[in-house]
Protein backbone atom coordinates (compact mmCIF):
# COMPACT_ATOMS: atom_id res chain seq x y z
CA UNK A 1 0.00 0.00 0.00
CA UNK A 2 1.28 2.93 -1.09
CA UNK A 3 2.94 5.83 1.78
CA UNK A 4 0.17 8.47 0.86
CA UNK A 5 -2.67 5.81 1.15
CA UNK A 6 -1.61 4.49 4.77
CA UNK A 7 -1.21 8.34 6.14
CA UNK A 8 -4.79 8.58 5.00
CA UNK A 9 -6.05 5.90 6.60
CA UNK A 10 -3.93 7.02 9.59
CA UNK A 11 -5.87 10.45 9.70
CA UNK A 12 -9.42 8.61 8.99
CA UNK A 13 -8.67 6.80 12.21
CA UNK A 14 -7.65 10.13 13.94
CA UNK A 15 -11.23 11.70 13.17
CA UNK A 16 -13.26 8.55 13.81
CA UNK A 17 -11.20 9.01 17.88
CA UNK A 18 -12.09 12.44 17.73
CA UNK A 19 -15.94 11.87 16.67
CA UNK A 20 -16.06 8.97 18.93
CA UNK A 21 -15.02 11.34 21.91
CA UNK A 22 -17.45 14.27 21.13
CA UNK A 23 -20.44 10.84 21.08
CA UNK A 24 -18.59 9.75 24.43
CA UNK A 25 -19.31 13.33 26.36
CA UNK A 26 -22.82 12.88 26.97
CA UNK A 27 -23.79 9.04 26.49
CA UNK A 28 -25.79 6.91 28.44
CA UNK A 29 -25.69 2.84 27.57
CA UNK A 30 -28.70 1.27 26.47
CA UNK A 31 -30.74 -1.02 29.12
CA UNK A 32 -31.37 -4.40 28.28
CA UNK A 33 -34.35 -6.67 29.66
CA UNK A 34 -32.93 -6.68 33.12
CA UNK A 35 -32.72 -2.97 33.46
CA UNK A 36 -28.75 -3.51 33.49
CA UNK A 37 -26.77 -1.39 30.91
CA UNK A 38 -25.94 -3.30 28.12
CA UNK A 39 -22.64 -4.61 27.11
CA UNK A 40 -23.75 -7.34 25.16
CA UNK A 41 -21.87 -7.92 21.82
CA UNK A 42 -18.13 -8.44 20.13
CA UNK A 43 -15.66 -6.41 21.09
CA UNK A 44 -11.99 -6.15 20.01
CA UNK A 45 -8.73 -4.92 22.06
CA UNK A 46 -6.51 -5.20 18.92
CA UNK A 47 -3.97 -2.71 18.89
CA UNK A 48 -0.58 -1.21 18.33
CA UNK A 49 -0.62 -0.45 21.90
CA UNK A 50 0.41 -2.94 24.51
CA UNK A 51 0.30 -3.25 28.75
CA UNK A 52 3.72 -1.70 28.51
CA UNK A 53 5.20 1.46 27.25
CA UNK A 54 8.06 0.61 24.76
CA UNK A 55 11.48 2.47 24.76
CA UNK A 56 10.38 4.33 21.63
CA UNK A 57 7.92 6.40 23.24
CA UNK A 58 8.67 8.55 26.98
CA UNK A 59 4.91 9.92 27.83
CA UNK A 60 1.76 8.22 28.05
CA UNK A 61 0.46 10.49 25.57
CA UNK A 62 1.88 11.73 22.03
CA UNK A 63 0.69 14.25 19.82
CA UNK A 64 -1.74 12.69 16.81
CA UNK A 65 1.16 13.47 14.64
CA UNK A 66 3.26 11.60 15.80
CA UNK A 67 0.94 8.57 16.21
CA UNK A 68 0.23 8.65 13.06
CA UNK A 69 4.19 8.84 11.83
CA UNK A 70 4.26 5.57 14.00
CA UNK A 71 1.20 4.15 12.36
CA UNK A 72 2.40 4.74 8.97
CA UNK A 73 5.79 2.87 9.77
CA UNK A 74 4.44 -0.09 11.19
CA UNK A 75 1.79 -0.38 7.95
CA UNK A 76 4.68 -0.17 5.75
CA UNK A 77 6.83 -3.15 7.66
CA UNK A 78 3.45 -5.37 8.00
CA UNK A 79 3.04 -4.60 4.26
CA UNK A 80 6.43 -6.16 3.16
CA UNK A 81 6.17 -8.65 6.07
CA UNK A 82 2.66 -9.87 3.72
CA UNK A 83 4.92 -10.29 0.94
CA UNK A 84 4.32 -13.80 -0.43
CA UNK A 85 6.83 -16.66 -0.32
CA UNK A 86 9.46 -17.58 -2.62
CA UNK A 87 8.11 -21.22 -3.77
CA UNK A 88 11.84 -21.28 -5.31
CA UNK A 89 13.81 -20.45 -2.26
CA UNK A 90 16.10 -22.89 -1.17
CA UNK A 91 15.86 -24.93 1.81
CA UNK A 92 17.17 -23.19 5.24
CA UNK A 93 20.30 -24.07 6.71
CA UNK A 94 20.62 -26.99 8.43
CA UNK A 95 19.76 -25.66 12.36
CA UNK A 96 18.41 -22.35 11.02
CA UNK A 97 14.98 -21.22 12.15
CA UNK A 98 12.66 -22.38 9.33
CA UNK A 99 10.18 -19.41 9.79
CA UNK A 100 6.26 -19.17 10.76
CA UNK A 101 3.87 -17.87 8.54
CA UNK A 102 3.59 -14.43 7.19
CA UNK A 103 1.29 -11.29 8.35
CA UNK A 104 -1.56 -12.08 6.44
CA UNK A 105 -2.29 -14.67 9.39
CA UNK A 106 -2.28 -12.46 11.81
CA UNK A 107 -4.26 -9.63 12.74
CA UNK A 108 -2.34 -7.77 15.45
CA UNK A 109 -4.34 -3.52 14.92
CA UNK A 110 -3.54 -1.14 12.94
CA UNK A 111 -3.27 1.67 15.65
CA UNK A 112 -2.41 3.02 18.89
CA UNK A 113 -4.96 3.37 21.19
CA UNK A 114 -7.06 6.29 21.84
CA UNK A 115 -8.96 7.29 25.16
CA UNK A 116 -10.47 9.82 25.81
CA UNK A 117 -9.20 11.58 22.62
CA UNK A 118 -5.78 10.78 23.73
CA UNK A 119 -3.46 8.71 21.93
CA UNK A 120 -1.96 6.09 24.35
CA UNK A 121 1.52 4.83 24.38
CA UNK A 122 1.11 1.76 26.86
CA UNK A 123 -2.43 0.72 28.86
CA UNK A 124 -0.37 0.95 32.27
CA UNK A 125 -1.56 4.42 33.54
CA UNK A 126 0.14 4.07 36.85
CA UNK A 127 3.04 3.79 37.79
CA UNK A 128 3.68 6.89 35.53
CA UNK A 129 6.86 5.30 34.18
CA UNK A 130 4.51 2.90 32.21
CA UNK A 131 6.45 0.13 33.11
CA UNK A 132 4.88 -2.91 35.34
CA UNK A 133 6.25 -2.27 39.20
CA UNK A 134 7.78 -5.85 39.96
CA UNK A 135 9.52 -6.44 43.73
CA UNK A 136 12.79 -8.08 43.75
CA UNK A 137 11.02 -11.46 44.74
CA UNK A 138 8.05 -10.72 42.12
CA UNK A 139 10.86 -10.26 39.30
CA UNK A 140 13.09 -13.38 40.37
CA UNK A 141 9.52 -15.57 40.12
CA UNK A 142 9.02 -14.27 36.92
CA UNK A 143 12.09 -14.74 35.30
CA UNK A 144 12.65 -18.09 36.89
CA UNK A 145 9.32 -19.38 35.33
CA UNK A 146 10.62 -17.80 31.95
CA UNK A 147 13.96 -19.51 32.09
CA UNK A 148 12.35 -22.92 32.90
CA UNK A 149 9.47 -22.39 30.10
CA UNK A 150 12.12 -21.72 27.26
CA UNK A 151 14.81 -24.35 28.42
CA UNK A 152 12.09 -27.54 29.88
CA UNK A 153 11.05 -30.07 27.42
CA UNK A 154 10.56 -32.84 29.57
CA UNK A 155 6.84 -33.47 29.36
CA UNK A 156 3.21 -31.44 27.99
CA UNK A 157 3.03 -30.31 32.04
CA UNK A 158 6.24 -28.09 31.54
CA UNK A 159 5.18 -26.08 28.63
CA UNK A 160 2.90 -22.79 28.29
CA UNK A 161 -0.88 -23.18 28.36
CA UNK A 162 -0.68 -21.92 24.93
CA UNK A 163 1.09 -24.81 23.92
CA UNK A 164 -1.21 -27.37 25.86
CA UNK A 165 -4.54 -25.41 24.44
CA UNK A 166 -5.91 -24.84 28.11
CA UNK A 167 -5.64 -21.08 27.66
CA UNK A 168 -4.81 -18.45 25.36
CA UNK A 169 -1.73 -17.08 24.74
CA UNK A 170 -0.46 -14.28 27.00
CA UNK A 171 -3.22 -12.45 28.91
CA UNK A 172 -5.73 -12.76 26.77
CA UNK A 173 -8.44 -15.16 29.14
CA UNK A 174 -7.20 -12.57 31.98
CA UNK A 175 -8.18 -11.11 33.66
CA UNK A 176 -6.32 -8.69 32.58
CA UNK A 177 -7.96 -9.70 29.40
CA UNK A 178 -4.66 -8.61 27.21
CA UNK A 179 -4.28 -7.74 23.45
CA UNK A 180 -1.73 -9.88 21.38
CA UNK A 181 -0.73 -10.57 17.75
CA UNK A 182 -4.35 -11.83 16.57
CA UNK A 183 -7.63 -13.62 17.89
CA UNK A 184 -8.12 -10.35 19.85
CA UNK A 185 -12.14 -10.71 19.70
CA UNK A 186 -14.82 -11.09 22.86
CA UNK A 187 -17.98 -11.80 23.22
CA UNK A 188 -20.16 -10.32 25.72
CA UNK A 189 -23.55 -12.09 27.07
CA UNK A 190 -25.92 -11.11 30.12
CA UNK A 191 -28.54 -12.61 31.77
CA UNK A 192 -29.92 -11.37 35.01
CA UNK A 193 -27.71 -12.85 37.81
CA UNK A 194 -24.20 -13.49 35.15
CA UNK A 195 -22.07 -12.34 32.55
CA UNK A 196 -20.08 -14.43 30.23
CA UNK A 197 -16.77 -13.26 28.42
CA UNK A 198 -16.31 -15.09 25.62
CA UNK A 199 -12.33 -15.03 24.74
CA UNK A 200 -11.48 -16.04 20.70
CA UNK A 201 -8.22 -17.26 21.40
CA UNK A 202 -8.71 -20.74 22.88
CA UNK A 203 -12.34 -20.20 22.71
CA UNK A 204 -11.87 -19.59 26.93
CA UNK A 205 -14.99 -18.56 28.81
CA UNK A 206 -14.95 -16.78 32.16
CA UNK A 207 -18.66 -16.47 34.02
CA UNK A 208 -18.80 -13.52 36.14
CA UNK A 209 -21.31 -14.30 38.87
CA UNK A 210 -23.13 -10.97 39.69
CA UNK A 211 -23.42 -10.62 43.48
CA UNK A 212 -22.51 -13.61 46.38
CA UNK A 213 -19.56 -14.17 47.80
CA UNK A 214 -16.09 -15.75 46.44
CA UNK A 215 -15.14 -19.49 45.81
CA UNK A 216 -13.53 -21.29 49.09
CA UNK A 217 -9.91 -20.54 48.80
CA UNK A 218 -8.68 -23.92 48.05
CA UNK A 219 -11.35 -24.04 44.75
CA UNK A 220 -8.45 -22.03 42.25
CA UNK A 221 -10.00 -22.76 38.49
CA UNK A 222 -8.84 -21.19 35.18
CA UNK A 223 -8.80 -17.39 34.86
CA UNK A 224 -9.41 -17.18 38.80
CA UNK A 225 -12.92 -17.04 40.17
CA UNK A 226 -14.93 -13.66 39.23
CA UNK A 227 -17.66 -12.24 41.12
CA UNK A 228 -19.24 -8.58 40.28
CA UNK A 229 -21.69 -5.72 40.67
CA UNK A 230 -23.07 -2.59 38.92
CA UNK A 231 -21.80 0.49 40.00
CA UNK A 232 -24.24 2.95 38.29
CA UNK A 233 -23.53 2.36 34.45
CA UNK A 234 -20.03 0.93 35.54
CA UNK A 235 -19.64 -3.16 35.83
CA UNK A 236 -16.97 -3.86 38.21
CA UNK A 237 -15.47 -7.29 38.34
CA UNK A 238 -13.41 -8.42 41.24
CA UNK A 239 -11.32 -12.07 40.14
CA UNK A 240 -8.97 -13.89 43.36
CA UNK A 241 -8.47 -17.61 43.25
CA UNK A 242 -6.41 -17.79 40.61
CA UNK A 243 -4.82 -21.14 39.22
CA UNK A 244 -0.74 -20.99 40.38
CA UNK A 245 -0.44 -22.55 36.94
CA UNK A 246 -1.11 -19.39 35.19
CA UNK A 247 1.11 -17.36 36.66
CA UNK A 248 3.46 -16.44 33.62
CA UNK A 249 1.80 -15.48 31.12
CA UNK A 250 4.56 -15.92 28.17
CA UNK A 251 3.62 -13.22 24.89
CA UNK A 252 6.85 -11.71 23.65
CA UNK A 253 7.38 -8.36 24.59
CA UNK A 254 3.87 -8.20 26.70
CA UNK A 255 5.01 -11.05 29.17
CA UNK A 256 3.98 -10.67 32.55
CA UNK A 257 3.46 -12.65 35.94
CA UNK A 258 0.19 -12.52 38.10
CA UNK A 259 0.58 -14.73 41.52
CA UNK A 260 -2.22 -16.94 42.58
CA UNK A 261 -2.49 -14.92 45.68
CA UNK A 262 -3.72 -11.78 43.20
CA UNK A 263 -6.84 -9.56 42.97
CA UNK A 264 -7.72 -8.37 39.61
CA UNK A 265 -10.44 -5.37 40.02
CA UNK A 266 -11.87 -4.59 36.38
CA UNK A 267 -14.54 -2.05 35.35
CA UNK A 268 -16.50 -1.85 32.28
CA UNK A 269 -18.01 1.40 31.18
CA UNK A 270 -20.11 1.52 27.61
CA UNK A 271 -19.03 4.99 26.88
CA UNK A 272 -20.66 5.25 23.28
CA UNK A 273 -22.30 2.73 20.81
CA UNK A 274 -18.93 1.52 19.31
CA UNK A 275 -16.41 1.63 22.87
CA UNK A 276 -16.23 0.08 26.13
CA UNK A 277 -13.40 1.58 28.58
CA UNK A 278 -12.22 -1.47 30.10
CA UNK A 279 -9.79 -0.63 32.83
CA UNK A 280 -8.16 -2.45 35.49
CA UNK A 281 -6.56 -2.79 38.50
CA UNK A 282 -3.97 -5.71 39.55
CA UNK A 283 -3.19 -5.82 43.38
CA UNK A 284 -0.58 -8.50 43.58
CA UNK A 285 1.65 -7.37 46.87
CA UNK A 286 3.59 -10.67 46.56
CA UNK A 287 4.98 -9.87 42.33
CA UNK A 288 4.59 -5.75 42.76
CA UNK A 289 5.79 -3.07 44.93
CA UNK A 290 2.05 -1.28 44.23
CA UNK A 291 -0.93 -2.02 43.03
CA UNK A 292 -0.75 -1.00 39.32
CA UNK A 293 -3.84 0.67 37.19
CA UNK A 294 -4.28 0.74 32.99
CA UNK A 295 -7.32 1.04 30.58
CA UNK A 296 -7.38 0.29 27.49
CA UNK A 297 -10.75 0.77 24.85
CA UNK A 298 -12.64 -2.65 23.67
CA UNK A 299 -14.15 -1.59 20.12
CA UNK A 300 -16.90 -3.22 18.96
CA UNK A 301 -16.43 -5.81 15.66
CA UNK A 302 -19.09 -6.69 13.62
CA UNK A 303 -18.57 -10.56 14.75
CA UNK A 304 -19.01 -13.88 14.41
CA UNK A 305 -16.57 -14.51 16.65
CA UNK A 306 -15.24 -18.22 14.57
CA UNK A 307 -14.25 -21.44 16.58
CA UNK A 308 -10.86 -20.91 17.56
CA UNK A 309 -9.04 -24.32 17.17
CA UNK A 310 -6.19 -24.84 19.03
CA UNK A 311 -3.80 -26.79 16.88
CA UNK A 312 -0.27 -26.61 19.05
CA UNK A 313 -1.73 -29.65 21.68
CA UNK A 314 -3.16 -31.59 18.22
CA UNK A 315 0.08 -31.45 16.40
CA UNK A 316 2.62 -29.54 17.67
CA UNK A 317 2.94 -30.64 21.27
CA UNK A 318 4.44 -33.99 20.31
CA UNK A 319 6.57 -32.32 17.44
CA UNK A 320 8.34 -30.44 20.22
CA UNK A 321 8.66 -33.07 22.84
CA UNK A 322 9.75 -35.51 19.91
CA UNK A 323 12.54 -32.66 18.40
CA UNK A 324 13.97 -32.46 22.61
CA UNK A 325 14.08 -36.32 22.28
CA UNK A 326 16.34 -36.24 19.63
CA UNK A 327 18.54 -33.64 20.53
CA UNK A 328 18.90 -35.39 23.99
CA UNK A 329 19.90 -38.77 21.83
CA UNK A 330 22.51 -36.79 19.81
CA UNK A 331 23.92 -34.89 22.72
CA UNK A 332 22.37 -31.29 21.83
CA UNK A 333 20.62 -28.92 24.09
CA UNK A 334 17.06 -28.22 23.49
CA UNK A 335 16.46 -24.78 22.86
CA UNK A 336 13.58 -22.35 22.76
CA UNK A 337 12.18 -19.45 21.46
CA UNK A 338 12.77 -16.40 23.21
CA UNK A 339 9.30 -15.55 23.90
CA UNK A 340 10.31 -12.45 26.24
CA UNK A 341 11.29 -10.05 23.07
CA UNK A 342 9.24 -8.28 21.08
CA UNK A 343 9.12 -5.88 18.40
CA UNK A 344 8.37 -2.09 19.41
CA UNK A 345 8.30 -0.55 16.21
Amino acid sequence: MPPIVLRAAALSLAALACATLAQAADYRAPRNAFGHPDLQGVWTNASLTSVERPGNFKTLVIPEAEAVAFETRRAVMRAAQDTPTDPNAPAPPSGADVGGYNAVWTDPGTALGRIKGEVRTSWLIDPADGKLPYSAAGRKAFETQLAFVRGTFDGPESRPLGERCILGFGSTAGPPMLNVLYNNNYQIVQTADQVAIVVEMNHDARIVRLGGQHLPAHIRPWMGDSIGRWEGDTLVVETTNFNPGENLRPYFGATIYISERAKVIERFTRVSPTQILYGFTVDDPATYTQAWRAEMPLTASPGPVYEYACHEGNYSLPGILAGARRDEQQGRKTEAVDISEGEND
